[in-house]
C-alpha cells in the first residue's frame, strides 16, 4: 500500500466494457415498479461508486417487488489492485463471482440460531453455559445466547497478543474465549463482537445439531433455497473464481490504525493477507467468512423479507423472522465501533432519519461487512439488496459516492404513497 495515495485501482473510460450482466435475469419496469429513467439514474450511482477506484470489483443485486432489478458486476476479480502492474492479467468479475460477505455473515449465522430456537433446540434466553459448560468461566456463567447475538456479552475481542494465524485454528479460539474474562458485565454495554461471538454461536450449532455450521447451513438454507455458492469458506470446485481482497483507500494511521487493530487484531494490510490466504477458504468463521454471489445473498434476504419463504420453499416460520428483527434495545453507542448502532438479536437495523442503509430506513434489517459490504432488506420499500465489494478502504475518496448510492436506493426505490 502506497503512502500519500488514495490507493485506488485503474478506472477505464468505458465502464460498460468492464460491466457484466445477464439481460434475461433482470425484470422489466412493470414488474419492479421502477421506471427505466430511474433505473438508469440508480445505475449511474453504482458506476459513480466504482469510479472512485476503491474497489477493483463491485457486484450488486437488487430485488424489488420480488423481481430482480439489477444483477450486475463491474471490474475485475484480480489484476487491477492498487499495487498490480498495469500489464497484469485481469479477470472480469461476473454476477457468478463469489465474494466474501465478511461480517454480513453474522446475519446468516444469527438466523441459524433463530432456526434452532424455532425448532426448540435452543432457548435464546438461556445461558450459553447451559449448552457449553466450559464457557461458564470468569463470570460468563450468566451470559445468554441473546447477549451474544446482540453484542452485549462482554467479550468483543480475542485476548490480546495473539498471532493472526489463530483465525485458522477454531478450537484454539474457542478455548481462548472459554477462559477469557469479559471486559464488562454481560447485558450492560453494547460492544460489537467482530469475530468472537460467531465462534460461540458456531459451537452452539454443533453442540445441539451434531453438525458443523457449514453442514447445518447447507442443509437448512442453501440447498432448500437453491443457493449454489452460499456457505462458510469456499468449496474446492469454486476456488480461483472468487474476488481477491485489496487494501485500498488512504493508508490507515494513528487513531484509525489503532481502531482496526483493537477491533480485529491486526493492521489493514495484515488482515487482507489473512483473508487472501487459502486457509481462509477452508476454515469456518461463523462471523466472517461466508462466500456468496450477490444474487444468492440477495435471495437470502429476500427470503427473510417474505416471512421466511421463497419460491414456494418455507425455510423459517414468519414468527422466527419477526423475533429476529425486533430491536434488542434502543440505539446505543457501540463501544467497539465508536458509533451509535441499532441492533436486533443478530442483525443491524436501519434508522430514521438516517441509518446504515440510507435515509428513512427505520424498517430495514441486514448487516454490513468489512468494509463496504451491505446486505439488507427493507419491507417499507419491498426491496432486498446485496452490494459486495473486493476493495477494503477504511477512509478514502469513496465515502461521498457511497452515501449517494445508498441515498439513491432509498429515494428511487421508495414505495408510492
Amino acid at each position: 500500500m502506497k503512502l500519500l495515495s488514495a490507493n485506488t485501482s485503474r478506472i477505464v473510460k468505458d465502464i460498460a466494457s468492464v460491466t457484466t450482466f445477464y439481460p434475461n435475469v433482470e425484470a422489466d419496469a412493470d414488474a419492479t415498479g421502477v421506471s427505466e429513467s430511474d433505473k438508469r439514474k440508480l445505475w449511474a450511482c453504482v458506476e459513480g461508486y466504482y469510479k472512485t477506484g476503491v474497489s477493483p470489483a463491485v457486484s450488486i443485486c437488487i430485488r424489488r417487488n420480488g423481481h430482480v432489478l439489477f444483477d450486475r458486476a463491474i471490474g475485475h476479480t484480480v489484476g487491477n489492485g492498487p499495487d498490480d502492474h498495469a500489464s497484469a492479467d485481469k479477470v472480469l468479475a461476473t454476477p457468478d463471482t463469489p465474494f466474501c460477505l465478511f461480517s454480513a455473515s453474522k446475519a446468516i449465522t444469527a438466523m441459524l440460531i433463530h432456526k434452532l430456537a424455532e425448532t426448540h433446540q435452543l432457548d435464546l434466553l438461556a445461558p450459553v453455559a447451559h449448552y457449553l459448560p466450559e464457557f461458564g468461566n470468569q463470570g460468563k456463567q450468566y451470559t445468554t445466547i441473546a447477549h451474544v447475538l446482540s453484542h452485549r456479552s462482554g467479550f468483543p475481542s480475542i485476548p490480546a497478543n495473539q498471532d493472526l494465524d489463530v483465525f485458522f485454528d477454531t478450537p484454539k479460539v474457542v478455548a481462548l474465549l472459554n477462559q477469557a474474562k469479559p471486559s464488562h458485565r454481560s447485558g450492560h454495554h453494547v460492544a460489537y463482537h467482530a469475530i468472537t461471538g460467531g465462534y460461540i454461536l458456531g459451537e452452539l450449532i454443533t453442540k445441539v445439531t451434531g453438525k458443523t455450521p457449514r453442514e447445518y447451513l447447507q442443509d437448512t438454507v442453501s440447498t432448500p433455497l437453491g443457493l449454489n455458492i452460499f456457505n462458510y469458506g469456499l468449496a474446492p470446485g469454486h476456488r480461483g473464481t472468487e474476488a481477491r481482497h485489496y487494501a485500498t483507500g488512504f493508508k490507515p494511521a494513528l487513531g484509525v490504525d489503532h481502531f482496526i487493530k483493537h477491533l480485529l487484531g491486526g493492521s489493514l494490510d495484515e488482515l487482507i493477507e489473512v483473508t487472501n490466504d487459502p486457509r481462509f477458504l477452508d476454515v469456518i468463521s461463523p462471523a466472517a467468512n461466508i462466500y456468496a454471489t450477490a444474487n444468492d445473498s440477495c435471495r437470502f434476504f429476500e427470503c427473510l423479507l417474505r416471512g421466511g419463504s421463497l419460491d414456494g420453499v418455507q425455510v423459517f416460520k414468519p414468527v422466527t423472522i419477526e423475533r429476529a428483527i425486533i430491536e434488542a434495545g434502543k440505539t446505543q453507542f457501540d463501544r467497539s465501533l465508536l458509533a451509535p448502532i441499532r441492533y436486533s438479536h443478530g442483525l443491524m437495523l436501519g434508522a430514521n432519519p438516517v441509518g446504515l442503509y440510507g435515509p428513512m430506513t427505520g424498517k430495514a434489517f441486514g448487516h454490513i461487512g468489512f468494509s463496504n459490504v451491505f446486505c439488507w432488506a427493507d419491507p417499507a420499500r419491498d426491496i432486498s439488496v446485496s452490494i459486495l465489494t473486493s476493495g477494503k478502504p477504511i477512509v478514502g475518496p469513496h465515502i461521498p459516492a457511497l452515501v449517494k448510492l445508498l441515498t439513491a436506493i432509498s429515494f428511487y426505490l421508495k414505495q408510492p404513497q
